[in-house]
């Protein structure tokens, strides 16, 4: 039979987690092809890419969406389970899962807010637009989706593990010289708002402060400007304030107009380099775009 859509692999999925353990992507593949009688071709089938079998991007797609819905999650890397909402969801017994039935879960609506204009205005020009256009949007969306997956992981770990990520990320940006000299500056100075100093290259020409805070709610004007004044005592010019959440509008202001240069790295940005510079994110696939080589078909 035909491979099922991801929409339609929801409710099975569910239903294999209802047993309430904790169950591995490869479990559920295996359990689910039989369900839905797949032969062991259709089941190795690769999407076009090569780096992945179709079915299981279905699967891994459901999962996404179910875990934006709050009706699975995964208490561990590499396992999903179900959860309070996903069992009362079971005991309703719906005909069926689809992203429409999710709209009702707030969680999935805020997920899909992130896409839905974007995606209406591009359903509308679907016939206008060229592959390399879809590509690239199809591109976006896969990116969107995996920061906000990411900066959910973040706000969920611990201050200490948050502490080694701004680490790793600086130093794979070129910052901070060594990973060694990196991670005995940062976390370490705790001195009037500066949570650590980092190299601003390699040769340690220069200084940054640091402060790296886990967040809820905007972080505002004030908080900024004590940071600046910590700078101030450290005669130093030049600091990076990373959090979780956001900074709200006056916060940006009031950096624009110091003479103290401060960088604001919000979650979203955080997010956004960490999938440029390959911190908590593998790749999954690779599309090589080849374009005619005119010169090899010019006649002499």
């Amino acid at each position: 039979m035909p491979i099922p859509d991801y929409q339609a692999i929801m409710l099975p999925l569910l239903k294999f987690a209802g047993d309430g353990k904790e169950h591995s992507l490869r479990e559920a593949v295996d359990a689910l092809a039989v369900q839905f009688k797949l032969t062991e071709q259709e089941v190795k089938q690769l999407l076009p890419s090569g780096a992945q079998e179709r079915f299981l991007n279905r699967v891994v797609w459901a999962r996404v969406y179910m875990g934006k819905a709050g009706l699975l999650e995964s208490p561990k890397r590499g396992v999903f389970i179900i959860t309070k909402r996903g069992r009362k969801v079971l005991a309703e017994k719906p005909k069926a899962l689809n992203a429409k039935y999710l709209d009702q879960f707030p969680e999935f609506v805020a997920f899909r807010a992130l896409h839905r204009d974007k995606n209406r205005v591009e359903e509308q020009a679907e016939n206008l637009s060229t592959p390399e256009e879809t590509l690239e949007s199809g591109y976006q969306r896969i990116r969107e989706s995996l920061a906000q997956e990411l900066l959910e992981k973040v706000k969920g770990a611990s201050p200490s593990f948050f502490e080694r990520l701004v680490v790793d990320l600086l130093v794979k940006m070129g910052y901070g010289g060594s990973r060694k000299d990196a991670g005995e500056a940062i976390g370490r100075s705790g001195d009037g708002g500066i949570d650590g100093i980092i190299k601003e290259d390699r040769l340690g020409l220069d200084i940054l402060y640091i402060q790296a805070k886990k967040w809820e709610g905007n972080i505002s004007r004030p908080e900024i400007q004590k940071f600046v004044g910590a700078l101030q005592g450290k005669h130093a010019h030049k600091g990076i304030f990373i959090t979780t959440s956001n900074f709200s509008k006056d916060a940006h202001e009031f950096v624009r107009h110091i003479e103290t240069k401060i960088v604001l790295m919000d979650g979203v940005t955080l997010a956004g380099f960490m999938i440029d510079h390959g911190v908590g994110t593998s790749t999954a696939a690779m599309y090589e775009i080849k374009k005619m080589d005119q010169d090899y078909f010019a006649e002499e």
